[in-house]
């Protein structure tokens, strides 16, 4: 998404809109360093001290992160997992229990609500997370547990659960990775086939038991 002049009204709000545009499009990824100063200044149309209001004003919400010397890199891409990133940080544990008051009521929801679509996308993700397991292939791993974790929440048909839970995406990515660096080559990684199979036969309960011990385990194994 190319940047484009602003129009002179209400051109902090612009700029922040633009920015954040770049950061949620993934024209911008987690992790990257922006366009310095002087080339946003270019692109856009304004002056330093605008660039610099909208930059602030994203790092204050979480979604830029200003390391002098350095410069300005992207660091969440939405509000929500920017303040997760700033309450959690490092402390793996804060993380698992926040996805574990989420993840429970997303998987009692899901036994209930999943249509067969979601159930056989649900069962391929599983089957490929698995098999990276198997051939040690973890950023594979981390990938499709990730993605299975966000599918099991939206299988909830809950709308604002799953906002919830995607907004949280990259803390729930970095706790998975985290998981995964702890339980190197050689030792067993926890299993999600209970939950799915108590997702598959509609038993609530279960689905809620097996997420709530999923991370009981996780917490007791890795914090």
């Amino acid at each position: 998404m190319p940047l484009a002049t602003t129009r002179r009204a209400g051109l902090v709000d612009q700029v922040i809109d633009q920015m954040r545009g770049a950061i949620t499009s993934g024209e911008w990824p987690v992790g990257q360093r922006i366009p310095p100063e002087p080339e946003l200044v270019t692109a856009l149309g304004v002056g330093r001290n605008t660039v610099r209001e909208a930059v602030r004003a994203l790092s204050h919400a979480g979604l830029l992160e200003v390391r002098q010397g350095d410069g300005t890199f992207v660091r969440a891409t939405s509000e929500l997992s920017g303040a997760v990133r700033r309450m959690c940080g490092s402390e793996l544990r804060e993380v698992l229990q926040v996805r574990r008051t989420l993840e429970v009521e997303g998987a009692r929801l899901a036994a209930k609500h999943r249509t067969e679509e979601e159930l056989a996308r649900l069962t391929t993700l599983l089957r490929q997370r698995d098999a990276a397991v198997e051939a040690e292939r973890w950023a594979e791993v981390v990938e499709h547990d990730t993605a299975f974790h966000v599918l099991l929440v939206r299988c909830s048909h809950n709308t604002l659960l799953a906002e919830l839970y995607q907004g949280l995406t990259e803390a729930v990515k970095a706790s998975v990775a985290a998981s995964v660096d702890v339980t190197l080559p050689g030792t067993d990684q926890v299993s999600h086939t209970g939950l799915l199979d108590a997702v598959r036969d509609g038993d609530q309960e279960k689905a809620a038991s097996e997420a709530g011990g999923f991370f009981e385990e996780l917490i007791e194994k890795f914090c």
